[in-house]
């Protein structure tokens, strides 16, 4: 009945990823699929694709769940990290490391870390808002610059693949001479909300961090430690004032959350930590998308009512309100939409047709979302009669 009806695939967006056999009903890849690619920051990855049907016109929809292998090994972003500390510093002291990065998600991702028999350092690991995972080093034995300048430590990450795969970074410790006061920020955690349409240089929030000590060792200056590679490069931090603006375009549905860390030390090596989290808020800046499936090349004057003539979808990357469409014909014409299933229509005839008096129909589609300022796209049909 396949091969009978013409049956085909159709795969949702520009990109035609699956071949249907209508003779064996075997659905087979187009390409070799990449799921770090497809779906780079998503624990789940399905791809959807529609099964067309003609005589009478039918769509089906089918998804493929896109499984991960492991097949990345973790990637620390620098092969060195250098950290100081200061020779008094309590038993206790944490000292934040760099994160590896997996391509892989789930078990296939960074599942534990790892440090080198030392006398000095415990490993801790933390878990932040929205479930990132930091690693940090635990001071558990006083240290004594005299006795020793530096330690050399290896940091290995593992992934929980089967067998797992693994990176290595090395930390190097200097121990600093004391001095008797470190900086204190005024919070530990900065709460920021900022609309996705922010223009670069825009300013989100002044981290300030106090060290009562005179001279050298008294001011702070401020860099960032554990923001993520993309957070470099959509925010900045000025060192002297401690202010973070915008420095990229923020999109709302590609990240919601940024966590950031910023390190605040003075002129003896001292230093302090404190988070902010960034808070993308939803813009309705993305009109709806029409994707007409198919048209039949023309339909007979004699058809009856609500014989299907063609079948869309509308999708909005927005969210919410943003996001919601409605979908009508425009104009005074013979057809009508209804609703196949979510997000998905079909064209419909809502009357008796006649060649004579009309021989075809530039049918017109137009969505629209629920937005506060609300976004339309239109879409036209050829209709012949």
């Amino acid at each position: 009945q396949l091969a009978a009806r013409k049956a085909r695939v159709v795969s949702e967006g520009s990109e035609q990823r699956f071949r249907l056999d209508p003779r064996s009903g075997v659905l087979t890849l187009t390409e070799t699929l990449d799921r770090e690619h497809i779906c780079p920051h998503s624990e789940s990855c399905t791809l959807s694709f529609q099964l067309l049907l003609e005589n009478p016109v039918q769509l089906i929809r089918g998804e493929v769940d896109v499984r991960d292998v492991n097949d990345n090994s973790p990637v620390f972003p620098q092969k060195e990290m250098v950290l100081e500390i200061i020779e008094t510093a309590v038993l206790g002291s944490r000292l934040p490391l760099e994160t590896a990065r997996d391509m892989d998600m789930g078990l296939n991702g960074v599942q534990n870390y790892s440090l080198t028999a030392n006398s000095h350092f415990s490993l801790a690991l933390e878990k932040g808002k929205g479930g990132a995972k930091y690693v940090k080093l635990v001071l558990q034995r006083q240290l004594d610059r005299e006795e020793q300048r530096e330690l050399h430590l290896v940091l290995t990450a593992t992934d929980g693949g089967s067998p797992p795969r693994s990176g290595t970074a090395d930390v190097r410790v200097v121990v600093l001479d004391a001095n008797d006061n470190m900086p204190v920020f005024s919070r530990e955690v900065y709460e920021v909300r900022v609309a996705e349409n922010s223009p670069p240089g825009q300013l989100l929030v002044r981290v300030s961090a106090a060290d009562p000590d005179d001279g050298s060792y008294g001011k702070v200056h401020y860099a960032f430690t554990q923001a993520s590679h993309m957070s470099h490069q959509l925010f900045s931090l000025n060192a002297e004032t401690g202010e973070i603006r915008v420095s990229g375009n923020l999109d709302f549905e590609e990240t919601e959350l940024y966590e950031i860390e910023v390190k605040a030390t003075d002129g003896g090596g001292l230093h302090a930590y404190c988070k902010v989290h960034v808070e993308v808020l939803d813009m309705n800046d993305n009109a709806p998308e029409i994707t007409v499936s198919s048209v039949s090349s023309s339909v007979p004057e004699d058809a009856p009512p609500r014989t299907v003539v063609a079948v869309l979808s509308v999708r909005d990357r927005d969210s919410g309100d943003n996001g919601r469409t409605e979908c009508a014909v425009a104009g005074d014409v013979p057809f009508i939409l209804t609703a196949a299933f979510a997000e998905h229509y079909e064209l419909r005839t809502s009357a008796a047709l006649d060649r004579e008096t009309t021989a075809e129909y530039n049918v017109s589609v137009v969505a629209t979302d629920w937005g506060r300022a609300r976004l339309s796209a239109r879409e036209s049909v050829l209709v012949r009669i």
